[in-house]
């Protein structure tokens, strides 16, 4: 069996309750990911009292973990329908979730299945770019599947980011957790995965703050097909993060068959953590709202300022043009018409009516 390999991840330090955080990552290593060449199996491997075994075939990875009190972690990425369906098979996963871990694009959420559990958690990753245009990709998603059951665990993933190498890696290190069985596999993938929310969350807050900038800048700027776009892919995160709280607060307070009692404080801290992306991404949303509408605001505002200095010119404009249309008739009987002086005159008043037309709209801050 070969297994895709991702850059090892130095282990942290525990706290109370430990956790697996994720290790930073630049653009290359989230988008590195590639359908392994022999199938969709990423990796399998059978844990017993806290240790992975000896390399052992999918086939009887089962049976082994049976024998040995032990459970089965199953890798897979983007199988096909024939591929999950003789795992499913095998296991005796319920059709539905099959049905949904195939075809993916399902919303975060726990269903139970008999003595065994399906969850769907949707991964997010910040896509780098030099500038923030108004067809800039800011968040890619994918989705993580999870089946759990008392004696395995399968993952699931679609979508070009979210390996599950380096945690597989992390969290061998930490015995006493996978010592709980497989519901530790589950907590670290959650907890994984809504780290990386933060994650996200913090970057697209810059891009929020460089455009908060922009628009309240002296210079004149149009962002507003950035603001939407930005505001198109905050929407993506959302639905992403949003709906976690229900499976998590049911992990972390209701009793579940496949999860032990202990393993409802780690829940409770990775619910913890989501209710404050949560809040974070909603913030960020309201803020996006309001710098939007100030930029509409200002657009506004700078219109009107351009047809007022408009309508001022075409007033000033309108003088000359009326006393030189008027002389312009042609009439014998007209004032100062045969007076010396009256051609040098008429070009007086007309300067001396622009003077004060310019001056007034000066005053009132039309020009």
């Amino acid at each position: 069996m070969t297994t895709r390999e991702e850059p090892p991840a130095a282990p942290l330090g525990p706290r109370t309750p430990p956790t697996l955080r994720p290790q930073p990552a630049g653009p290359q290593q989230r988008r590195t990911t590639r359908r392994p060449a022999d199938g969709a199996v990423v990796d399998c491997a059978v844990y017993v009292g806290g240790e992975r075994q000896e390399a052992v075939a999918p086939d009887d990875a089962l049976r082994v973990a049976e024998e040995r009190d032990g459970f089965v972690w199953l890798g897979l990425y983007s199988p096909s329908e024939e591929e999950l369906g003789a795992i499913a098979a095998r296991y005796d996963l319920h059709p539905l979730a099959v049905e949904d871990a195939v075809f993916a694009h399902q919303r975060p959420k726990l269903e139970p299945y008999d003595d065994a559990l399906f969850m769907v958690l949707k991964t997010a990753t910040y896509v780098e770019h030099e500038e923030l245009t108004a067809t800039s990709e800011v968040v890619d998603t994918g989705e993580v599947m999870i089946f759990l059951g008392p004696r395995y665990v399968i993952t699931v993933r679609h979508g070009e980011h979210g390996g599950l190498t380096g945690l597989r890696q992390r969290l061998e290190e930490q015995r006493d957790l996978l010592c709980l069985g497989p519901s530790a596999v589950l907590y670290a993938v959650a907890d994984l995965v809504v780290d990386t929310f933060v994650e996200v969350a913090a970057a697209v807050e810059e891009d929020v703050e460089e455009l908060e900038a922009s628009v309240f800048s002296p210079e004149r700027t149009d962002d507003i097909g950035r603001l939407y776009q930005l505001k198109r892919e905050l929407m993506a995160l959302r639905r992403a993060v949003s709906p976690l709280e229900v499976p998590l607060q049911k992990l972390a307070e209701r009793p579940v068959d496949v999860v032990p009692d202990a393993m409802r404080s780690y829940f409770r801290d990775v619910l913890d953590h989501a209710i404050r992306v949560r809040d974070q991404v909603g913030g960020l949303d309201e803020l996006l709202t309001s710098i939007l509408q100030a930029s509409l605001a200002r657009t506004t505002m700078a219109d009107n300022e351009d047809m007022r200095k408009i309508s001022a010119y075409a007033g000033i404009i309108a003088v000359p043009t009326a006393i030189a249309g008027i002389y312009g008739m042609n009439f014998e009987h007209m004032p100062e018409l045969e007076w010396r002086y009256g051609y040098p005159l008429v070009l007086l008043v007309i300067l001396g009516a622009i003077v004060l037309l310019y001056r007034g709209f000066k005053r009132n801050g039309w020009l």
